[in-house]
């Protein structure tokens, strides 16, 4: 596990993160009780100013409970993943996902309701 600001990452009870979870997380992440998290995934708070890449931007990100990332799922800046929603493998989150859904792909989307 990789974590570059840890006291700006706030944990739920009963969490997991299997290997290699990264976390830049200078934004802010919040991680609700129950959330799962497949190997490789990385939640991303900071990004660059388009117009001028030496400025950085940041975005918090918030899991809420019992939401599941697959293997290698990334998660951009300023996204809410809902309650009980599913990530699939390799997506790429770059809007907030509802609660009871299934996201997949690149950029991620909706496709299935729980």
């Amino acid at each position: 596990m990789s974590i570059d600001c840890g006291n700006t990452v706030h944990l739920g009870k009963n969490v997991y993160a299997n290997h290699h979870l990264t976390m830049m997380s200078l934004g802010t992440i919040t991680i609700e009780d129950g959330v799962m998290m497949g190997p490789e995934v990385g939640l991303f708070t900071v990004n660059h100013e388009p117009q001028n890449i030496r400025v950085i931007k940041t975005g918090t990100i918030t899991i809420k409970k019992n939401a599941w990332l697959g293997a290698r799922v990334s998660v951009l800046p300023g996204v809410t993943i809902g309650e009980n929603a599913i990530i699939g493998t390799g997506a790429v989150v770059t809007k907030d996902i509802p609660a009871n859904s299934v996201a997949v792909g690149s950029p991620a989307k909706v496709i299935k309701r729980l």
